[in-house]
């Protein structure tokens, strides 16, 4: 078994798009997950897969979703190991100002490469690092007034989600926890 989180983009954000949390751990479960839970009503599950395959899970999700829900969702799988690398490679050090203006982005292999340009502009007061499998950004202003947000959004469409920095350590955390039982 594989440890992994599932990262769903743009659920529960307004009217449109909406899942409860009880029913996305429903439908992980009927795709033969185990000890799923979810955190925060906004699509994040951590759970068991039989397989490691991130990709092969997400497409597996989306399509799952797309069938009971009727609409589209992008969904990102992350195992634990990569988690845990994700965390370690942030290099940006302001994530312990304040965790929620500080955004970890969650992507496809090879979706990233869309922001590299974004990385050799000056986004001062905010500020940007490309990891190997998530990019890091710093929203001094909050995401709202962040020009950096805008640009990473629209350089990476529909490929990336975010999640603040509390939330991926909270996921970290439920992986460590689910490890050790």
């Amino acid at each position: 078994m594989t440890d992994c989180v599932a990262l769903l983009r743009g659920i529960n954000v307004g009217k449109s798009k909406r899942i409860a949390m009880a029913d996305l751990r429903s439908l992980l479960e009927g795709l033969g997950h185990a000890n799923v839970r979810t955190l925060l009503n906004s699509g994040n599950a951590v759970f068991e897969a039989k397989r490691g395959d991130a990709m092969a899970l997400a497409k597996a999700i989306e399509k799952a979703i797309a069938g009971r829900f009727g609409f589209p969702v992008a969904v990102v799988v992350v195992t634990a190991t990569d988690l845990r690398s994700i965390v370690k490679e942030n290099r940006l050090r302001q994530a312990d100002k304040d965790p929620s203006r500080f955004l970890v982005a969650f992507a496809r292999p090879g979706a990233l490469g869309a922001a590299k340009a974004l990385v050799a502009r000056s986004w001062a007061p905010d500020a940007l690092a490309l990891g190997n499998k998530a990019a890091y950004l710093w929203c001094a202003s909050g995401l709202i007034e962040s020009k950096l947000a805008k640009a990473f959004a629209k350089a990476t469409g529909e490929t990336a989600t975010t999640r603040n920095w509390a939330t991926v350590l909270k996921l970290q955390a439920m992986l460590a926890n689910a490890q050790a039982d």
